[in-house]
């Protein structure tokens, strides 16, 4: 599949057989000084026809006042948000943008993407290749008493105590976790008993849709989203694989485009999040970046406007109740280093390659306030060769697998085995797998502690962790006998594992 670089696409993401400052003046709750005059006249000029954020005060009069200025600046709303103050527009008018944010009330406006919307189509591209009955009979011959089927296979349940906690404490049917992705199927066996409809919808387009179903993938090449829904919840029934929290309950929010590029495009990610706050959600999983840029800096108009509405939706999520959980990404970068190079955006046309300062230009959602930001790590325990990484951006570490930390299992894999759509299973490797199991840990703290606030979570993550330390020796984490990454920090805090690699067995004691 193309684009690999992002978090749902690289899971490495073949499967295989069996802080955001408050020094930004443009969010919410933080004066913005803006231009006032609005367009004269209706602008009917046309171009390429676009998606826009345009983020605003959050007073009805400021916001009905902006969709009359959307209009005549030749712009269609969508949806408002207005709780958060964030619009999506459809405009065909190529001075859009600039005409949009010389309006009186708009914060920040700009284009969520570089290429015209269109109609998407299916595909069957990247069809997975599903674990045969002959090949599970062999993983299920070795299953000991109390085991799923292919538990033998979930190297990951036993490194952070997950099988254990199950007997203490599978999580609550109070506590939903949103898998925010390409689609769940919910008909899968592991998933069906602990799926919620009514807290699911498919966003994509920035809207959402609550038609029986349509939370669902596409085809079987959008096949992330029950990956990680099972990684989080799949039920211990005597099918197949078994979840972190067995427990919980688990929804799906679609986001990611329905064509063969998957792309998770801010308009729909603003909508997820919101529909999960008002939809009681308490925690959100968030494998992925935005498309379409790897890293959004806020010199550029289009860019900021896409950090302030995401951020915006995820705040209020937050004050919702909600704790959004994310992954660091598959790059191998340090997000605390002066410069990174990005050479993957914009991926919904002509990439160009671009030097980003990490501290000004951001990889959302992680990288937002609040937002819980997870790094992966092997078999072994230490970081994943793919996982980012950076000193004060990395909260907690999870397994999300690596092929070079081969673990004593059937298979011998060291990626993660869980569902997979059409009742099949796979393996996935990515910071896309670490995750969800720490959204599957956070559900079983917020299952014990049901009066704990998002950042109350976020602490208790942080307090049941084991940290490992930084690598005594260089890491090297291909084994080529090159330096891959440097660590910085100490035992208990450190760019790596930011406060250590979950443990859900603490969890529940």
């Amino acid at each position: 599949m193309a684009h690999l670089r992002s978090r749902h696409r690289l899971a490495l993401a073949v499967p295989v057989v069996l802080s955001l400052t408050a020094s930004l003046g443009f969010l919410p709750g933080v004066a913005a000084a803006t231009p006032l005059a609005a367009p004269a006249a209706t602008t009917t000029a046309d171009g390429p026809n676009l998606s826009y954020v345009v983020n605003t005060t959050t007073d009805h009069r400021t916001i009905e006042s902006v969709k009359r200025a959307i209009g005549a600046a030749g712009g269609t709303v969508v949806i408002a948000y207005e709780q958060i103050g964030v619009i999506v527009v459809h405009s065909a008018n190529p001075d859009f943008g600039p005409r949009i944010r010389a309006v009186r009330g708009v914060q920040s406006a700009g284009a969520t993407r570089t290429s015209p919307l269109q109609a998407a189509g299916t595909t069957d591209e990247g069809a997975v290749q599903v674990l045969s009955a002959a090949e599970a009979a062999k993983v299920a011959k070795t299953a000991e008493p109390g085991q799923e089927p292919l538990e033998a296979d979930q190297w990951d349940l036993r490194a952070i105590g997950a099988d254990k906690a199950a007997a203490v404490d599978p999580g609550s049917k109070k506590v939903t976790v949103a898998v925010i992705d390409v689609g769940v199927d919910d008909t899968h066996p592991d998933i069906a008993p602990n799926f919620s409809p009514s807290q699911s919808a498919n966003c994509v387009g920035g809207k959402p849709d609550t038609t029986y179903g349509a939370w669902r993938p596409v085809d079987a090449a959008h096949y992330h989203g029950t990956h990680v829904a099972g990684e989080i919840a799949a039920a211990r029934n005597g099918v197949g694989v078994a979840g972190v929290a067995p427990g919980v309950k688990v929804s799906g929010i679609t986001v990611a485009e329905p064509d063969s590029t998957q792309l998770f495009y801010p308009e729909s990610v603003v909508c997820a999040f919101v529909f999960a706050a008002d939809h009681g959600v308490e925690i959100t999983n968030n494998s992925y970046y935005v498309d379409p840029w790897l890293y959004n800096c806020l010199d550029d108009p289009d860019q900021k406007a896409i950090v302030d509405a995401v951020n915006r939706a995820q705040l209020y999520a937050q004050r919702k109740g909600t704790l959004n959980v994310a992954a660091a990404g598959n790059s191998n970068d340090d997000l605390d280093s002066d410069a990174l190079t990005d050479a993957s955006s914009p991926d919904d046309s002509t990439a160009t390659t671009r030097t980003v300062d990490p501290h000004k230009c951001f990889d959302i959602p992680t990288q937002l306030p609040g937002v819980v930001t997870v790094s992966s790590t092997g078999v072994k325990g230490a970081k994943s060769y793919f996982s980012s990484y950076g000193d004060g951006v990395i909260d907690v570490a999870a397994p999300g697998g690596d092929r070079y930390q081969i673990p004593d299992t059937p298979s011998g894999n060291g990626r993660i085995l869980s569902t997979l759509p059409n009742n099949t299973y796979g393996f996935l490797q990515g910071t896309s797998m670490a995750t969800p199991h720490v959204a599957g840990v956070a559900a079983l703290l917020k299952s014990k502690y049901p009066w704990a606030s998002p950042a109350q979570l976020q602490l208790l993550l942080k307090a049941e962790a084991d940290n490992p330390g930084c690598p005594t020796e260089p890491y090297d984490g291909n084994g080529d006998g090159v330096v891959d990454a440097t660590c910085v920090g100490g035992k208990h805090v450190n760019g790596f594992y930011g406060a250590g690699i979950v443990n859900a067995l603490r969890a529940v004691k």
